[in-house]
């Protein structure tokens, strides 16, 4: 059994989770990455995604996150979600919005940066989408 420690998920609008946990799997900005007990020191920003808990009792949660950053340290890790909610109480309506809200972004971006930059997280939020919402 795996060692435990502190995790904190933290939107605006809510402490969604404080536990010990076995294990966290966040999506970082520069890949998919697993937290565990005595990490080394990062900082990193997170990408629209899906967390995975690991409690100390072996069950699973999962949370959406849009964007944000995780500050992990060796006791725990705390990520600080601009929006967060629990897959379970996924808002179709709403991730569905911010695809729409994305695609409109891409077609009106006034230059290849904003397109691109308005393209990859189009990208991310269609990816999301399909790994939470049953087909």
């Amino acid at each position: 059994m795996a060692e435990a420690f502190k995790f904190e998920l933290v939107s605006p609008e809510r402490l969604l989770v404080s536990a010990e946990v076995e294990s966290v799997v966040i999506p970082g900005a520069e890949g998919e990455m697993t937290v565990m007990a005595h990490h080394a020191p990062v900082m990193t920003t997170i990408k629209p995604g899906v967390v995975t808990v690991k409690n100390a009792s072996g069950s699973e949660e999962r949370y959406v996150v849009f964007g944000g950053f995780a500050d992990i340290v060796p006791t725990g890790c705390t990520l600080l979600a601009e929006s967060a909610v629990a897959v379970k109480d996924v808002d179709r309506a709403d991730l569905a919005r911010r695809i729409q809200e994305a695609r409109e972004d891409a077609v009106d971006a006034k230059d290849d940066q904003a397109r691109s930059k308005a393209e990859q997280f189009l990208g991310q939020l269609t990816t999301l989408e399909g790994a939470i919402l049953p087909a």
